[in-house]
């Protein structure tokens, strides 16, 4: 038998990237792929690409150019760009970067066997089209492999909302929901692998709407409600969310779910409803205060994380301060703030710029008092009594590390649980970014 040939992949951005990237990386596996840690050792690299941050194009061209020297040792290696950068530039990435095999989209890496097959022959290949076909549905069965307690399942591709400022539609499409019933065999799946926890995927998540088993369109609680029946999974999460689509449905079922953890990611972006409306967010700072009242009503012990986008073209310091008083008025457990980078063809980035030392400013103050909120509330979990999932084994022996049902890390000394178990721990202090805890009897 041949050697298997190694495979390296470099994944940026979000959680679906990461669930992007194991697909991948399974598909590949069935033309004798293994995954390797180091990308000197490899036969294929794969860049998985994220256009979000600001001059994203600029860093994966000079990650490329680090591996000339590797591609004129090895000239049988093949280096491949995947991800929404791939799918902004293209072709372009390929005449900068010569020593590219293949440019493959979000939408299409279900052809990445075929692509290699063709890259191996000496051609170059690019696929950045948005197939009729379902790439799920094209993509094997997940092998059966054991996997850690906690895994990622992309149910709800692409986004109809086209903010101002954001690059999604271009890049991934508009909104596709998987059926339930794939989505519903993809988790039993999982769950046989050992997964405990799974944290449902969308760049729109909430707006999900597969075709259920009854045929009509389902919502994300819907959903919800039937992975709750699978034994074995014991916790459930999803992200991220829109404002606009927190149905009724939805936010009842934070408060009548069990498996349903009490985290919820729904970014506001400004607290100025004149910047919201430039944004193209389609809400008020009014109308999401209104949300998250109703889901706090339905689950008072919820924590709350958001993002925010500081800035923004026009944005004035009158602007800024309210969004200051909606973080305030929110109190976020956790969050996301960044200040505004243009995205070359997106409506914003035609219009006047903030001065950026005045948006600097405005991020450092944002930063510090979301950074104050964040540390109050966890400081607050001491004395408190929370389920942990053990993921990994920590620095120190006897040690387990795992996440809270408020996705804080949590570790326990002298820990008699195993991987994958999920105990009541109670709080006993508070770090910078973690909390300790004692196992309960």
């Amino acid at each position: 038998m041949s050697a298997p040939k190694k495979l390296f992949i470099k994944t940026y951005g979000c959680q679906m990237n990461v669930y992007d990237s194991e697909r991948m990386a399974e598909t590949l596996g069935e033309q004798g792929y293994v995954e390797t840690k180091s990308a000197d050792d490899a036969d294929m690299i794969l860049l998985n690409t994220c256009h979000i941050r600001e001059k994203a194009a600029e860093k994966v061209y000079s990650e490329l150019g680090r591996f000339k020297g590797l591609k004129a040792e090895k000239p049988d290696l093949k280096i491949g760009v995947a991800g929404c950068v791939a799918q902004a530039e293209g072709e372009e990435i390929m005449r900068r970067q010569p020593l590219v095999d293949l440019v493959v989209g979000p939408q299409s890496y279900h052809r990445l066997p075929e692509m290699e097959a063709k890259a191996r022959t000496g051609d170059k290949v690019l696929d950045t089209d948005f197939p009729e076909e379902d790439k799920f549905e094209r993509l094997k069965r997940r092998p059966k492999a054991k996997r850690g307690p906690a895994a990622f399942l992309t149910v709800q591709e692409g986004c109809d909302k086209f903010c101002a400022f954001c690059v999604v539609p271009y890049t991934r499409g508009a909104e596709v929901s998987r059926p339930v019933d794939r989505i519903l065999s993809e988790a039993r799946d999982l769950v046989e692998r050992g997964v405990r926890e799974i944290t449902l995927l969308g760049q729109n998540v909430n707006a999900y709407h597969g075709a259920g088993t009854d045929g009509s369109d389902w919502t994300l609680a819907q959903l919800i409600w039937e992975l709750d029946k699978i034994d074995g999974l014991q916790r459930i999460r999803f992200t991220t969310s829109h404002p606009n689509d927190m149905q009724d449905d939805l936010i009842e079922a934070h408060g009548t779910c069990s498996k349903l953890m009490p985290y919820l990611h729904l970014p506001v972006q400004s607290g100025s409803d004149k910047i919201l409306k430039r944004m193209n967010r389609s809400h008020t700072a009014e109308s999401y205060l209104r949300v998250i009242e109703r889901i706090r009503a339905a689950r008072p012990d919820i924590l709350l994380s958001g993002d925010f986008i500081v800035g923004f073209p026009e944005e004035t310091e009158e602007d800024f301060q309210a969004t200051m008083d909606l973080v305030k008025e929110v109190r976020y457990g956790t969050a996301y703030s960044f200040k505004y980078s243009t995205r070359p063809g997106t409506p914003a980035a035609e219009r006047a710029q903030v001065d950026p030392a005045a948006a600097d400013d405005r991020l450092q103050r944002l930063q510090a008092l979301l950074t104050q909120q964040q540390r109050e509330i966890q400081d607050s979990m001491v004395g408190r009594e929370v389920g942990v999932l053990f993921e990994k084994k920590g620095r120190f022996p006897g040690q387990m590390v795992g996440k809270s049902d408020y996705l804080h890390a949590v570790h326990v000394s002298d820990c008699t649980r195993e991987i994958g178990d999920l105990a009541r721990v109670r709080i006993v202090s508070s770090g910078p970014n973690s909390l300790a805890g004692e196992l309960i009897d």
